[in-house]
């Protein structure tokens, strides 16, 4: 797949020297940064130190002095109260930590997590009868609720009071429950915006524990939030920064039973864990139990505390996982063979694809997949009862949610937002979709739109890249939306000896940088070998990561895309598109005094001149 390079520029270029300058850091970094809205001592020590003394005060939060009481009353009268989850990562997680805390100021409290086959997303009458029936008398949701006003109002005429804890948009009305808990609801001046519903909840937390006089108690629980934030993929700035870094640190260094299970049957270890081995590790595994079955079960283990009950359940949804992959591997391939055809027979701008058979769980994973291969945005569909049901993914720049609402009068009923979206059709209904989001495309979607987008922050040179530099763009993360791995151009790069495949068809190779080399690998790049060679020059886009093998950690570039350099000025792909107003800037720095070159392992523990040491 081609790619458009996209390097960045900054506003600002007069605070790159004086960041660098004050705290001791490169051009480079300094202008990543800068790009990234720091530009002072302060702001570059909260951004590397997230603290928790940065968390906002819960009850800025409209309707949190409802919540808090209400919830108080309910501990204080011994009232049966329920957490009413949704069955992804975040609310199984967000169940898990309520439950657990309430559980410890020793409330009588249950779960509920709804069937995704036979209840559907969200609050539902049905959930509501079953808890009433078993003696609620309060049920708090998280992750879901901000559109569920029949529901609300129907539990209310059953005696049931309501508090929500959502982080969704809300639609025109919005529920009359005993308290909202939503900072993007209209009329909530609650100063971040992007919490995950965990994080929605955490902050009911904080405020039932800052009435009782122990905050620091809730901390314990912010594994939870970590999870949920990385899994949902939330922006990472701001308070969700403090959150999950401090929630990281705890998953590190003392997991609970449950997520040791599981962290071992993924083959993931502890120690250097990050939000990637969330988003790809935990994650599927705890979204298996709902996609295959019933997600209580992520619920179960994330709050077991016998070890090999936990272990037991975290095994459980590991063979989940593996089915799933097996399933998702022949739903990917059947649609991929769909596909094929449809770009034989004509030329489309989107993609509408429907297979009765196809299992409900795996639709939204291989609608990504197959956006990620044919970069066109696509609508999967199965059957249920009668009734089409699938996943709405998208690309960048194009917003599937408006375009399914320009052709709604096909649409039973879908909801979402710019790059993903659910939907439910007659079967009747589906070609004419085909056709009408089509036309739709054709005139959203301009032929470069069509050409996935790489964005730079900044161009580097290889002798720049000493172990200094790799400590401190370490020190970027957690990465994540709105804080992402920073990426870098090099120009005139050389290739040191014999590029080679490993492992599944990825490539392997050396570069050359001045006084030595730096290894490199681009991975599901192994077709495109003939297009390296030793001794010649190249243009690579890559981020830096480190690499551990046999309890060496050495550093290496992940190589994102390369072209062979061409002189500046022939119109070339040497020739970058720079954007404005972005994360970085194109033009090149200079090395950094002292370079040399990376062939060894990474010290740790190396902290940023001028600012304190990094969490421990």
């Amino acid at each position: 797949m081609k790619y458009r390079w996209t390097i960045a520029t900054i506003s600002d270029e007069q605070a790159v020297p004086k960041l660098a300058q004050a705290i001791s850091v490169s051009p480079t970094i300094a202008r990543i940064l800068v790009g990234r809205g720091v530009t002072t001592f302060e702001q570059a020590k909260q951004f590397f130190r997230p603290s928790l003394a940065d968390l906002h005060d819960p009850y800025l939060m409209d309707e949190m002095d409802r919540a808090v009481e209400r919830s108080m009353k309910a501990l204080e009268a011994g009232e049966k109260m329920a957490i009413y989850g949704d069955y992804d990562v975040d609310g199984t997680n967000s169940a898990a930590m309520l439950y657990l805390f309430f559980k410890e100021l020793g409330a009588d409290v249950d779960f509920y997590i709804p069937d995704r086959f036979t209840e559907g997303y969200g609050l539902s009458i049905t959930g509501i009868d079953r808890l009433a029936a078993a003696g609620v008398r309060l049920i708090i949701t998280v992750d879901c609720g901000i559109t569920a006003v029949d529901q609300v109002a129907y539990a209310s005429t059953i005696g049931l009071d309501m508090i929500i804890c959502d982080h969704h948009e809300a639609g025109d009305r919005i529920p009359a429950a005993y308290a909202v808990l939503d900072p993007i609801k209209p009329g909530c001046n609650y100063p971040f915006k992007y919490l995950s519903g965990c994080g929605v909840g955490f902050k009911l937390m904080q405020g039932i524990a800052t009435r009782r006089g122990e905050v620091e108690s809730i901390y314990a629980y912010l594994d939870f939030v970590a999870i949920a934030a990385a899994a949902d993929i939330v922006p990472l700035v701001g308070e969700n920064r403090s959150l999950v870094a401090h929630g990281l640190r705890k998953l590190n260094d003392s997991p609970r039973p449950g997520l040791r299970g599981l962290l071992e049957c993924a083959g993931i270890k502890r120690g250097n864990l990050g939000t990637a081995q969330i988003v790809f590790g935990i994650a599927p595994r705890v979204n298996a139990a709902g996609r295959l079955g019933d997600a209580r079960r992520a619920v179960e283990m994330l709050i077991e505390e016998d070890e090999v009950r936990a272990f037991q359940r975290a095994q459980e949804l590991e063979s989940d996982n593996r089915s799933r992959r097996t399933i998702d591997e022949e739903t990917f391939g059947e649609a991929q063979r769909i596909v094929e055809k449809m770009l034989n027979e004509s030329e489309v701008r989107s993609l509408v694809i429907h297979n009765p058979n196809w299992h409900p769980g795996v639709i939204g994973i291989v609608a990504s997949r197959i956006v990620e291969k044919y970069y066109l945005p696509t609508v999967l569909l199965t059957s249920v009862d009668g009734m089409a049901k699938g996943s709405a993914r998208s690309i960048a720049g194009f917003d599937i949610h408006n375009a399914l609402k320009a052709c709604e009068s096909l649409i039973e009923q879908f909801g979402g937002h710019k790059y993903a979206a659910g939907l439910s059709i007659r079967e009747e209904n589906i070609d004419t979709l085909r056709t009408a989001l089509n036309n739709f495309a054709v005139n959203e979607i301009p032929d470069e739109m069509l050409i996935p987008q790489i964005n730079i922050d900044t161009e580097v040179g290889l002798d720049e890249l000493t172990p200094a530099f790799f400590n401190v763009v370490k020190q970027f993360s957690p990465f994540g939306p709105g804080n992402s791995r920073p990426n870098f151009v090099v120009r005139n790069a050389e290739i040191v000896g014999y590029p080679k495949i490993v492992g599944k068809d990825h490539l392997k190779f050396r570069v050359r940088n001045g006084h030595g080399f730096i290894e490199a690998i681009a991975f599901g790049m192994g077709s495109r070998m003939s297009e390296l060679a030793g001794g010649r020059k190249y243009d690579m886009v890559f981020n830096i990561e480190e690499n551990e093998y046999r309890g060496m950690i050495t550093p290496q570039l992940r190589i994102l895309d390369f072209r062979l350099t061409e002189p500046v000025g022939t119109g070339s792909s040497a020739e970058l598109q720079a954007t404005p107003g972005s994360t970085a800037n194109g033009v090149p720095n200079g090395a950094v005094a002292g370079a040399s070159a990376i062939n060894g392992p990474i010290a740790k523990g190396a902290a940023i001149n001028g600012i304190v040491p990094p969490v421990q």
